[in-house]
């Protein structure tokens, strides 16, 4: 899908807040509500906006441990990747799950309320898995940056 000017003026405004309503949209970005209205289904539709979600926030949840942890697999032979991707998706603890280059295969984020909770997640998780090499942990101290936005392209000539 080719994005214009109003697609990418629509799609900053819902990065920031997707309960906008057509009408607040149509303020923020000078085109009538059944235009944007119109946009933001064919944006939908296209998969440009996958989804609309409201951000938990995890410590007043209860989820006070965010971890990275890079697993490393013994096999990348197809069926072993696809078994482990399979699994890994299955625990609610993971709420990121990349398959990387270097050291590590996969690279993981995962939320628990407190260390024991990591704790039995890593039993079920990892151990037992023969196709697990190793994982290593990173405890986040302190989250210095979080965002969901994406850098959207500048269609006005300014870079």
């Amino acid at each position: 899908m080719e994005l214009d000017l109003y697609d990418v003026a629509i799609l900053d405004a819902v990065q920031d807040c997707n309960l906008l309503t057509a009408d607040q949209l149509s303020e923020r970005i000078n085109l009538s509500p059944t235009a944007c209205k119109r946009r933001l289904r064919k944006l939908r539709e296209a998969g440009v906006i996958r989804a609309d979600v409201s951000l938990l926030n995890p410590s007043v949840l209860g989820a006070g441990i965010t971890c990275i942890v890079h697993v490393s697999l013994e096999s990348e032979q197809r069926d072993r990747l696809t078994a482990f991707r399979t699994q890994i998706a299955t625990y609610e603890e993971v709420t990121q799950c990349y398959y990387v280059t270097g050291e590590a295969d996969f690279v993981l984020v995962v939320v628990t309320s407190d260390m024991e909770a990591y704790g039995l997640f890593t039993e079920r998780a990892f151990f037992g898995n023969q196709n697990i090499r190793s994982f290593h942990t990173f405890m986040v101290m302190k989250t210095v940056k979080y965002t969901t936005r994406i850098k959207l392209p500048d269609l006005r000539g300014n870079g």
